[in-house]
């Protein structure tokens, strides 16, 4: 009765595919693909897909089955394949890619909010103490960070139950992408609002000006890796799926099919109803309001399609831009919450407890308010240096994003680069092999080898692209790789220090007894 009981509880093909997809689909990556690249962003994705989800997602659960009884994570993942300081330095670029992430959300939050309220982004127009309109977002950031810090210090789950109604609305906003595109198209005869006079240019040729060198279109990859993220999560579902070593591969490569055409058909829907010259064109639109000026002229097109006066049409187009921004403030303030305290504990937990100065590593309450104030202070540190360092609305929320792609893809290369030691001590014995993929080393070397290149070079590329564009995009190129590589150091040092104070001491202890 027990074994029918834990197989009941197992996931199936169906719900794995679902969990996967829902753990990684993300609605913006879309409209801001179609943004950057036009339909061109498609073969991007697909060749994404192939070369870095299926191949790195069976590294992730050929990691969580063999370490299933860790608790450590990714940190454990590592330790137990290359050795404790690699794991360690991994592992902070992994939280610090988080840190990174709420330097932009905490200044863009604003833009869905603004959405929710007026029906459009009015942030342009937003000015405190007679300050610019980016500078006005950097200080709202910094009080959000203050705010968001000191609730979770309290406690957050009332706060959390209201944000995931915005993950559901959020899910819901691919459907009506994709119906109301297919709606717009169908009352326009068939007619593309972005239209296909060439295929073979289409798909291969950016609309955007600012997409027209190699450099800046292989910089693209970061974006369509980027969309592919949340991986992490998969390998603790191995050991929860029934028959894993047939249905897990099979749910696997279903679900990279399933979330590829799912982002192939939503860039293309976008095209149904947004001429990209007519819309995206102007110097208003950027990488963090795209989503919703495009959504706003689906709610248009709609309006226009089925007759609606004009003055209708705009209404229909403002009530979508509000739901939307409500849905993303909402799913981006839950997920803030959660992140403010989560990757955090984490690290604190996974790491040696001698390796935090002082206070630093207390967990009071279950939760590290120490290192959460101190990551707080970073973070405004952070938020005043990108929203003060002279730039535009545009460049801001360009710098951004371009910096949180980047630090989000550098902990993929850690996992991957550790993947030929580990799968050379499961060949040895020295590791478990419940689930395997990769039967040989060569094979697992061959693709960790694949996925280095291709998140290495694509990071390269979106690090050197301003540089090379112009002289003074030095500065936008040191902010990208400034992040990442400071807490490397600080990673480095942390563990160098706990190294010669701890390690080395109970080594020549145990040879002096």
């Amino acid at each position: 009765m027990a074994g029918n009981t834990n197989n009941a509880k197992k996931l199936t093909l169906v719900p794995l595919v679902l969990m996967i997809f829902t753990s990684v689909f993300g609605f913006a990556n879309m409209p801001r693909a179609f943004f950057l690249m036009g339909y061109a962003a498609i073969p991007w994705y697909i060749l994404s897909a192939i070369l870095f989800f299926i191949p790195y997602a069976f590294m992730m659960a050929e990691y969580g089955a063999a370490f299933k009884k860790e608790s450590g994570g990714m940190y454990s993942w590592m330790e137990k394949s290359v050795g404790p300081k690699y794991a360690f330095i991994g592992t902070f670029m992994w939280y610090a890619s988080y840190i990174v992430w709420m330097v932009n959300v905490a200044s863009s939050l604003w833009i869905p909010f603004s959405n929710a309220i007026f029906g459009y982004d009015a942030t342009a127009t937003w000015s405190l103490f007679g300050l610019s309109s980016v500078k006005t977002l950097g200080i709202l950031g910094i009080l959000w960070i203050i705010l968001v810090t000191y609730v979770s210090t309290k406690g957050i789950e009332k706060i959390t139950k209201v944000t995931s109604v915005g993950g559901t609305a959020v899910a819901a906003l691919n459907l009506v992408l994709l119906i109301g595109g297919v709606a717009v198209l169908a009352m326009n005869k068939g007619e593309f609002a972005e239209p296909i006079h060439n295929v073979a240019k289409a798909f291969t040729n950016s609309p955007n000006p600012g997409y027209q060198t190699p450099v800046t279109i292989l910089s693209f990859l970061t974006f369509a890796i980027f969309a592919f993220g949340g991986l992490e999560v998969l390998g603790g579902l191995v050991d929860q799926t029934e028959n894993a070593e047939k249905t897990f591969p099979k749910g696997l490569t279903l679900a990279a099919i399933v979330i590829s055409v799912g982002y192939a058909i939503g860039i293309f829907a976008c095209g149904m109803f947004t001429n990209w010259s007519d819309i995206l064109s102007s110097s208003d639109v950027n990488m963090a309001n795209v989503a919703y000026v495009l959504m706003q002229n689906l709610g248009y097109q709609l309006g226009v399609a089925f007759g609606a006066s004009e003055a209708t049409s705009l209404v229909i187009g403002a009530w979508i831009a509000r739901f939307v921004g409500l849905s993303m403030f909402l799913a981006l303030s839950g997920a803030f919450f959660t992140l403010t305290y989560s990757p955090l504990k984490t690290l604190i937990e996974g790491a040696p407890k001698q390796i935090w100065p002082g206070k630093l590593g207390e967990i009071k309450n279950g939760m590290p308010i120490n290192a959460m104030i101190v990551q707080a202070i970073i973070v405004i540190v952070m938020i005043f240096a990108v929203s003060f360092g002279g730039s535009n609305a545009e460049e801001f929320f360009k710098i951004l994003v371009l910096m949180t792609n980047v630090a989000m893809t550098i902990p993929y290369m850690f996992l991957s680069s550790a993947f030929p030691a580990f799968k050379k001590k499961q060949l040895e014995g020295k590791v478990e092999k419940p689930f395997v993929v990769y039967k040989s080393f060569g094979m697992a070397l061959t693709f960790a080898v694949i996925i280095g290149i291709l998140v290495g070079f694509a990071n390269v590329f979106t690090v050197i692209e301003p540089t090379l564009s112009s002289p003074a995009g030095i500065g936008k190129s040191l902010t990208m790789i400034g992040g990442p590589l400071g807490f490397a150091i600080i990673g480095f040092i942390l563990y160098t220090v706990y190294e010669k104070k701890h390690v080395k001491k109970d080594n020549n202890n145990k040879k002096a007894s």
